[in-house]
């Protein structure tokens, strides 16, 4: 399908969201993904990543994850200077304030002109942990999360109660994992505690292991796997076809 692409500055609580919005240009009822980017915000790979998912018959919606730290438009290189910064943003924004944003995201989506009211969410890196926590919403009907950071240490700011590991329970839609093997940000330890909390509280959830390092979907730097990237898509676009139908 041929794309369009669109910017919307969304209000949420804490203040102004740009959102990047990528949709099919023929007419028709789709669904909606929330994509949640890397520390990052949108880059070009990025971008390319809901370009491929809205050329499926999506709507596909990019946050600025990291709004309320940093200008709007704000894009951090893939370098020293730009991990630092994304990560202090990761470590200062709140888990309720992610909920606010995914909750905006999602009523935007719903009264959206050729939106069929039905949206899941995406993610890598954090963008995955994102993903997963917006699971917790129950309008999200499923989720793909691809080697989602910090679930396992339950380590990102949040209220007593709230942090994203102990409050699996609460997901109810359907729950993709995607982990690489050989990725240092979540050991092989850390697989196994989400795991075993993904048994033992009952989720719906699809666990995959794969040969690769962190950021193996992100098509700069040496270490893309185009291969495993074209898989991940074709099951995310199944995932969300099927969940997400009218």
């Amino acid at each position: 399908m041929i794309i369009s692409n669109q910017t919307h500055d969304i209000t949420t609580p804490t203040g102004i969201m740009r959102t990047y919005h990528y949709s099919p240009v023929e007419g028709g009822n789709y669904p909606c993904i929330i994509f949640y980017s890397e520390i990052f915000q949108q880059t070009a790979p990025i971008a390319r990543s809901a370009a491929i998912l809205a050329s499926h018959g999506f709507h596909v919606l990019v946050p600025e994850v990291f709004h309320e730290l940093n200008p709007i438009g704000t894009v951090l290189a893939y370098d020293d200077a730009g991990k630092d910064k994304g990560n202090e943003d990761k470590w200062s924004k709140q888990l309720e304030h992610h909920d606010s944003d995914t909750q905006a995201l999602i009523e935007f989506a719903q009264q959206l002109n050729g939106c069929n009211g039905n949206v899941g969410a995406m993610g890598v890196c954090i963008g995955g942990h994102l993903a997963y926590r917006a699971a917790l919403n129950p309008t999200i009907k499923a989720a793909f999360c691809l080697y989602a950071t910090d679930i396992h240490s339950d380590s990102l700011p949040a209220q007593i109660g709230n942090g994203s590991f102990e409050r699996m329970k609460d997901i109810q839609g359907e729950i993709h994992f995607v982990w690489g093997k050989q990725d240092p940000h979540v050991p092989m330890e850390g697989r196994l505690r989400i795991y075993t909390a993904c048994q033992r509280t009952g989720i719906n959830f699809h666990w995959q292991e794969v040969n690769a390092q962190h950021a193996f979907m992100r098509d700069e730097g040496d270490r893309y796997d185009a291969a495993l990237a074209i898989s991940m898509y074709q099951q995310a676009v199944t995932l969300f076809g099927r969940t997400l139908a009218s």
